[in-house]
């Protein structure tokens, strides 16, 4: 497993799990469950964390962008036009031109808007940026994402922050069988067993945030996150037993005593 990497444009991390920064009580809470979740990369809301600003705490002082890298995002945009803005913006803040790409459509169930994130992927490709771009579990779209030259595709699990798991899975299957970019589930997982289902179906990655900073123990849960992503990629890559109709005894009947 030492040499099962993720690689994403070219980058390689040890941890398939990606972690957010956002809900946790404070920025040493959000360290301490990143130590803890075994994660080298972490996703940052460009418009709502303190990169930049420091007459307030920064998350820069508990999470060092030297030794995890840093993927903004753009949590909060509901046009492509101010989702290139705020990339290009972190880029100017930081140098990242690793980048998570989200574009909503509505407040209440937050889903993508298809359209504006296709537009905003392609601009921002153009412009230099290795786009890891969150979508909808339609394959025909996750396609289209990969042909315009997108690094990764991140279908969502379940509505954002919503913890109810995988939903569809058999589309997130699909997703996997057809890409040849890594295949990032990226909200709604829950829990850990939620983590493990994503890594089952093949995906090479498990990003959250809520199911993390909003356990009763955040630390403890990123744990149980760490060890889920890792159980559920050892039994992708060793391949489950076929499914039965009826039983098979484990001991041969012939030759009983």
């Amino acid at each position: 497993m030492a040499q099962d990497k993720l690689v994403v444009a070219g980058r390689e991390f040890g941890s398939r799990l990606i972690i957010g920064t956002g809900k946790y009580k404070s920025y040493q809470e959000n360290a301490d469950a990143l130590t803890a979740s075994g994660a080298d990369m972490v996703t940052v809301a460009v418009r709502r964390v303190n990169i930049s600003n420091p007459k307030e705490p920064m998350l820069v002082d508990f999470i060092d962008p030297e030794k995890v890298t840093y993927l903004p995002n753009t949590a909060g945009c509901f046009t492509g036009e101010d989702a290139v803005r705020t990339l290009r913006l972190a880029r100017e803040a930081g140098g990242w031109d690793l980048v998570k790409l989200e574009v909503l459509s509505d407040p209440k169930h937050l889903y993508p808007d298809m359209e504006e994130t296709m537009r905003a992927a392609k601009l921002l490709i153009e412009d230099g940026f290795d786009v890891m771009v969150y979508c909808s579990d339609d394959p025909v779209f996750a396609r289209k994402l990969e042909e315009l030259g997108c690094a990764a595709i991140m279908p969502l699990g379940a509505p954002i922050g919503s913890g109810l798991g995988i939903q569809n899975p058999v589309n997130i299957r699909l997703i996997v069988e057809q890409s040849s970019v890594p295949v990032i589930v990226d909200a709604g997982v829950g829990t850990a067993s939620d983590a493990t289902v994503a890594m089952e179906l093949g995906c090479d990655g498990v990003l959250m945030n809520t199911a993390i900073a909003e356990a009763k123990d955040p630390i403890q849960m990123a744990v149980a996150m760490k060890h889920a992503v890792i159980a559920g990629r050892e039994a992708y890559l060793a391949g489950r037993m076929p499914r039965k109709k009826y039983a098979d005894p484990s001991s041969p009947l012939a030759g009983l005593i």
